[in-house]
């Protein structure tokens, strides 16, 4: 991204935002930093809007930036008022939200209690290259299971040897040293959304990088290189 011009800024305080006359928006920065751009995108995240619905007076607790706190039935800390979606700490995922919905349904008016479970829930930002993942980073894994390995290959895309641009992918596999089990895939490029969906399914179903390395790939397809990762680019412990 930022060989295609795009300047990227993690952790920065924006004071402002100023549009000068020749449409450009010139970025006022903590620290007396700026520049002009085109065009500017702040992800500034979100809060849950929770605050004027008299949740406190009803006894519901919640956490300190304001989001409802549920139990795995989505209960809240009173029993006959249930919470699902964005104004609990869960995923800020609309699949997660729904997910959610049906399963207190279920709970509720199903007589089939069920346990929302989002362990493995996968996510995509839609930039150019895109980016997906499921499951644990490296350092989230290293802290839950002790020894991992990671398997990782970057590469350019058999399409760009026509076309001249110089984009790489990037696919990763955190795996737990002892089971093997799969517990986190990443990836970068084209297509990386549609590709980790399929990933995810294996991933949550508790797949093993043995039986990934028994899959046979699809040529020419960047997705093979999920299955053809070999050696871990972790030193043994």
């Amino acid at each position: 991204m930022k060989e295609q011009g795009v300047s990227i800024r993690t952790e920065t305080g924006v004071l402002g935002l100023e549009k000068h006359g020749d449409g450009t928006v010139e970025l006022l920065l903590e620290g007396g930093s700026h520049g002009r751009y085109d065009a500017v995108l702040y992800a500034t995240g979100r809060m849950p809007n929770s605050g004027r619905l008299g949740l406190e007076q009803a006894g519901v607790k919640l956490g300190s930036n304001g989001a409802i706190e549920v139990d795995g039935y989505s209960a809240t800390s009173v029993p006959s008022i249930h919470a699902i979606g964005d104004v609990t700490a869960r995923p800020q995922l609309t699949p997660v939200a729904t997910r959610d919905g049906v399963l207190l349904a279920a709970t509720l008016f199903g007589d089939v209690p069920r346990v929302v479970d989002h362990m493995y829930v996968p996510s995509a930002v839609f930039s150019n290259p895109e980016v997906a993942t499921v499951g644990l980073t490296e350092d989230q894994a290293r802290a839950q299971y002790g020894s991992i390995d990671v398997f990782r290959t970057s590469f350019k895309a058999l399409r760009h040897s026509l076309s001249g641009r110089n984009e790489i992918t990037l696919m990763k596999l955190v795996v737990t040293r002892g089971s093997r089990r799969v517990v986190g895939a990443h990836m970068v490029g084209r297509d990386a959304a549609e590709v980790m969906q399929g990933i995810a399914i294996a991933v949550k179903a508790g797949v093993t990088k043995d039986q990934f390395d028994e899959t046979i790939g699809i040529y020419p397809t960047a997705a093979e290189e999920f299955v053809t990762m070999r050696e871990s680019v972790l030193s043994p412990d």
